[in-house]
């Protein structure tokens, strides 16, 4: 006890001594005793690492103002360069060496600023003379201003660290600099090696002359002049000697201690880090060897895709296993409660009532029969439905009559209904004939009742209906249960009836006729066919019903259910199928079929019915056993091309449309395939559908399917519109008879291409038939096209009354210039462009009445198909990370981190590759989805939604990749960066190459897409890393995506290097341009950029594209 008191006496008395010298003399005198004692030299310490640390206050405005760029925060950064408390042993030993002036030798900080305004002024060893001082200059120039020398002031000047304008007088007792300082070459005074730095006092190397291991001279003529301290603090390249080594580190900046085994320590290391379990790390190691996390990375990563990249096929047929079965209960949920329980409960009422419903209404169930029928019941067969001549025999005949009908009608209904027990599942349509003119004008418009649900819903809702107005007062016992087959209403089908009239389009430009006086009905529930030589213009015709024909002038009329309305109203029930078979390949059938049934079919539409609806279009279609196979694509074989073909009629028969348009839906069928093909098109337009196709030289059996035909005579004329029954008869009455076992269609074409001619007694030529038909008819015929009849040119006058109007002809070209003829072409290609954009922004009301799934809805489809895609493209995703693993050992193992740069090097690589391959596989996204996305977005698909589903999938790549890149990287570069950082900025930058990748996929042709995608990252970071110093060079780079992610890379790594690193940070910083605060702003600008990039991609998507 007591000897603790005697010790904090002592400790007291040395106190109000030093706080004496302090204060009064500014100077502290330290003697032997008083250094030997712990607590003097502890209050010594602080005492001068407080008067260093104030410093700070007198050039913190000037550090912020010039080294904002490297400088964050700057009492931090000064913290850990000069913060000596922890080990400041070589202030002791500077105190004991200068006899206690130590405070004397110490730069103010108008030295320090001269030191460095010099070194950031340039200067290099070579040439590293400061300005000159009243200390060291051309007339005055004393051993202290040599490197490693310093020289105290008089004793009687009291000296201000803090004065940032006066240099003080500082030449006597010049001495060799204490250890742990550094004396530069032109002041007189000592400064603070920063943490970090190993600066002991030089010795003479014999040998060369030098002061090792600092690399100065000693002055010629001065032989008591000896090797002093330090001599420079700079950047690595001109200072290297002060760092402490690697494999070394210096907890203080006079002791210097080798890194044991199990650590390792890097250049300017103030002390030894633990290496990783699995790393290697001998004694003296410079950087702990982490390869084998990266060997076991890539073999965890690889086995992962391995298994992806042989198991995602059965992933997917487990799922859609499970989807089938769930499939299968909603159908046959939907059969149990609408064809067994209904039906069974409408058979037995029907059975039991039989007699009393026959006497009641006057109403028939048949089924049609191909037998003989007595010459009064076959002349009623004849007539056509729903005419007086088809009515049964009505209560007011005879009685035997009625009671034959009644017997007969009873028998009729008592087989229909053992027929629908015995056969619960057939399909096949039945016809009801109604004789009450009120049910008959409720029924469903342009709908056959041809399945057996729909068929008993109506009739027994009729029934019950008619029942309660004839026996209002009467209490049927049945009422109620026959109204459980009426709960559920018939979807009724809007139909549509296409009238055009006198249809003209001129080709914009070259006013030259694609199509000219068309006029014709296409009409609900009947299957049109259109028909005619190569160049009739069948497509243009197609094209014009649907009301867009880009770069063309359109004249006429086209009347939509008699009103003159744009067909585009009602594209939500318009389905219109092109010529080349655009069907996901990588889907199956039925997942094609289901996906077009989900987005276009109404939203309120149970999903029960929906897979109903799919059901019936495979089962029409005969698709059943390719349901669930691939359809595939060039690289996989999949379905074959005829069933191909039908899959992409399918797509547009499940959404249950009004008006169906095929361009050749037949071509490169067979016979078999072509009549499956129309037999369902049939059925369909029992529904009411009204359907227009294009077909090219039908056999004589599929000819006979069609309903109408309207065939096209070369130039977009028309010479026949009308009945398929009634064009031999037509043509026969012009003197062209089709010969025997000659195909009509093949007859009638090969005459209007010019191949055959019609015979000399018919007197007609192939191109008089389009106004022999206009003359028929009694449509307009113009002036030029009757002329072109020889023998009837007095029919001019009297054609006049048919108003006819002359027309403008084709203008010819024989007398047009080469010059003429490319400004017509340009200014063509110019109004198709126009048209097209107009077209693409063009918006008209819907008239359709139906209301699809919302862009939730439809992006919650899209994001489905979307990832089943993605799955069975594994392989191809696994191959592009292989690449990545393979691109990040091969950078992370040659591009090594330089600590002059930062690894600005390796970076710059890595910027590169991964821009480059994430490019090249974003592009994929849309450059191989271009043609489905055209047809779904012209069938009424919401753009937004396959945007957006594409993006949020391929946000997958974005988190996965830069993991995969970095994996490799980062274990074989070891920077000294943190790994959240590099991912970070990766995730950044791999957001931001993605977003323009759309935009080029979508810009150009996937060819010339790859080269852009080549070329940009390349291009723009030489742009970025470019020195020279042309402005507009620079306001270049200040734009480059490149910059900022190497900016946000380098900057990473320089926020961990300080102490003894600051100035190196700060010469990197400046020469690149980088400031060490833009991270956060770097991030900010890779996402913002990736945002508009893909806002422009979305842009340019649904302007630019082909409809």
């Amino acid at each position: 006890m007591g000897k603790r008191k005697l010790c904090f006496q002592e400790t007291l008395v040395s106190l109000f001594v030093s706080l004496v010298f302090i204060f009064h003399q500014g100077v502290i005198c330290q003697d032997d005793r008083s250094l030997d004692n712990p607590a003097a030299n502890r209050l010594y310490n602080q005492f001068v690492f407080d008067k260093i640390s104030n410093l700070t206050e007198v050039f913190e405005d000037d550090i912020k103002r010039e080294l904002g760029f490297c400088i964050t925060n700057v009492k931090e950064d000064y913290n850990e360069a000069f913060n000596f408390s922890s080990k400041p042993g070589f202030l002791n030993a500077c105190g004991k060496t200068t006899k206690g002036d130590m405070m004397q030798r110490i730069c103010t900080a108008a030295e320090v600023r001269i030191y460095f305004n010099g070194l950031l002024g340039g200067a290099k060893r070579a040439t590293n003379y400061l300005k000159p001082n009243k200390n060291c200059n051309l007339s005055s120039w004393m051993s202290g201003c040599e490197p490693g020398w310093a020289c105290r002031t008089a004793k009687d000047v009291k000296v201000d660290l803090k004065d940032d304008k006066n240099v003080p007088v500082r030449t006597q007792e010049c001495a060799p600099c204490c250890a742990g300082f550094f004396c530069p070459r032109g002041i007189t005074c000592m400064i603070p090696c920063p943490l970090g730095a190993y600066c002991p006092e030089a010795k003479l190397n014999r040998t060369t002359g030098l002061c090792d291991p600092y690399h100065y001279q000693l002055p010629s003529g001065q032989p008591n002049h000896t090797c002093g301290g330090a001599d420079i603090w700079a950047d690595i390249v001109s200072s290297s000697e002060v760092f402490c080594s690697a494999g070394s580190f210096c907890p203080s900046t006079i002791d210097k201690l080798p890194c044991t085994k199990g650590h390792f320590c890097r250049t300017g290391s103030t002390a030894e880090k633990n290496c990783f379990k699995l790393a290697t790390c001998n004694p003296r190691s410079t950087n702990q060897n982490i390869t084998a996390y990266g060997i076991m990375l890539f073999a965890g990563l690889g086995f992962l895709l391995i298994i992806l990249y042989n198991c995602s096929d059965q992933v997917l047929a487990t799922r859609e296993r499970r989807q089938a079965k769930s499939r299968e209960k909603a159908v046959q949920s939907v059969r149990e409660t609408q064809t067994q329980e209904k039906w069974k409960s409408a058979k037995d009422i029907a059975k039991k009532h039989a007699t009393e419903l026959q006497q009641s209404f006057s109403r028939t169930f048949s089924r049609r029969k191909s037998m003989k029928q007595p010459d009064l019941m076959r002349g009623m067969s004849q007539a056509k439905p729903g005419s007086d001549a088809a009515l049964p025999p009505m209560a007011g005949g005879s009685s035997d009559t009625t009671k034959k009908g009644k017997k007969k009608d009873k028998n009729k209904l008592t087989e229909m209904l053992q027929d629908i027990e015995q056969n619960p599942g057939d399909t096949e349509g039945f016809k009801l004939e109604i004789g009450d003119k009120n049910i008959k004008k409720h029924a469903p418009k342009g709908k056959s009742l041809h399945t057996q649900s729909q068929m008993f819903r109506y009739a027994y809702g009729q029934i019950e209906k008619e029942k309660a107005m004839q026996e209002q007062n009467q209490n049927l016992t049945f009422s109620g249960v026959i109204s459980m087959a009426n709960d559920i209403e018939i979807r009724k089908r809007p139909t549509i009836e296409v009238a055009f009239k006198d249809l003209s389009i001129t080709l914009k430009g070259k006013n030259k006729h694609l199509m000219r006086c068309v006029t014709g009905k296409l009409s609900p529930g009947r299957v049109s066919a259109v028909m005619g030589p190569s160049g009739a213009g069948k497509t243009t015709f197609l094209t014009a019903l649907t009301g867009k024909a880009p770069g063309c002038t359109m004249s006429g009329m086209i009347l939509v259910n008699g009103k003159v309305e744009s067909i585009q109203s009602y594209k939500r029930i318009i389905g219109f199928v092109p010529q080349d078979d655009i069907v996901h390949g990588n889907l199956t059938v039925e997942e094609n079929l289901w996906f077009s049934a989900r987005c276009r079919l109404p939203a309120d539409l149970p999903k029960p019915e929906k897979v109903l609806v799919v059901e019936r279009v495979i089962e029409s279609l005969g698709l059943q056993h390719v349901r669930d196979s691939m359809v595939g694509t060039v690289e996989k074989r999949g379905i074959s091309g005829g069933q191909r073909k039908r899959v992409n009629v399918g797509l547009e028969m499940v959404m249950e449309p009004s008006l169906l348009i095929l361009d050749e839906p037949t071509s490169g069928l067979d016979s078999s395939s072509s009549q499956l093909l129309l037999r369902a098109l049939r059925r369909e337009a029992l529904e009411g559908v009204n359907i227009c196709m294009v077909v090219h030289q039908p056999s004589y059996t599929l000819f006979r399917m069609f309903d109408d035909l309207i065939l096209l005579a070369k130039g977009g004329l028309i010479c026949y519109q009308g009945s398929v029954k009634k064009v031999e008869e037509y043509f026969s009455s012009l003197g062209i008879v089709v010969p025997e076992r000659v195909n009509p269609p093949d007859y009638y074409i090969d005459i209007l291409e010019g191949i055959l001619k019609p015979s000399t007694s018919s007197g007609v030529t192939y191109k008089q038939l389009p106004v022999r038909w206009m003359l028929h008819n009694g449509y307009p015929v113009p002036s030029d096209m009757l002329k072109s009849i020889e023998g009837m040119a007095s029919a001019s006058a009297e054609n006049s009354a048919h108003g006819g109007s002359a027309h403008g002809s084709v203008v010819g070209d024989d007398g047009t210039s080469f010059a003429g003829e490319f400004w017509q072409d340009v200014k063509a290609n110019v109004e198709i462009k126009k048209d097209t954009l107009q077209n693409n922004f063009s918006s008209s009301g819907d008239l359709s009445e139906r209301e699809v799934p919302g862009v939730y809805q439809q992006f919650r489809y899209f994001l489905g198909r979307l990832g089943k895609q993605r799955l069975r493209e594994a392989r191809t995703l696994a191959v592009d990370y292989l690449i990545l693993l393979l691109a990040g050992i091969c950078l992370g193992t040659l591009a090594k981190v330089s600590d002059e740069t930062f690894g600005a090097m390796g970076y710059t690589y890595t910027v590169i590759a991964v821009s480059l391959l994430c490019k090249i596989t974003a592009l994929r996204s849309f450059s191989l989805d271009k043609l489905h996305y055209w047809r779904e977005s012209r069938a009424g698909m919401s753009s937004l939604a396959y945007f957006l589903a594409k993006d949020t999938v391929d946000h997958f790549n974005t988190i996965v990749k830069p993991l995969v890149y970095l994996s490799m990287f980062y274990f074989f570069n070891n920077p000294r960066s943190s790994v959240g950082d590099n991912y970070i900025v990766l995730i950044c930058l791999v957001y931001c190459v993605t977003g323009i990748a759309y935009a080029l996929a979508i810009l150009f042709e996937p060819g010339p897409a790859q080269l852009w995608s080549v070329l940009l990252p390349v291009v723009l970071t030489l742009i970025a890393t470019s020195t020279n110093d042309n402005k507009i060079v620079e306001s270049i780079s200040e734009l480059c995506y490149t910059r900022w992610a190497l900016e946000a890379f380098v900057v990473s790594n320089a926020q961990r290097y300080k102490g003894v690193w600051l100035i190196t940070r700060c010469g990197s910083l400046m020469e690149n341009g980088y400031n060490i605060k833009h991270f956060p702003r770097c991030l900010i600008f890779l996402t913002l950029t990736g945002i508009l990039s893909r806002c422009a991609a979305f842009f340019c998507m649904v302007t630019f594209q082909k409809k």
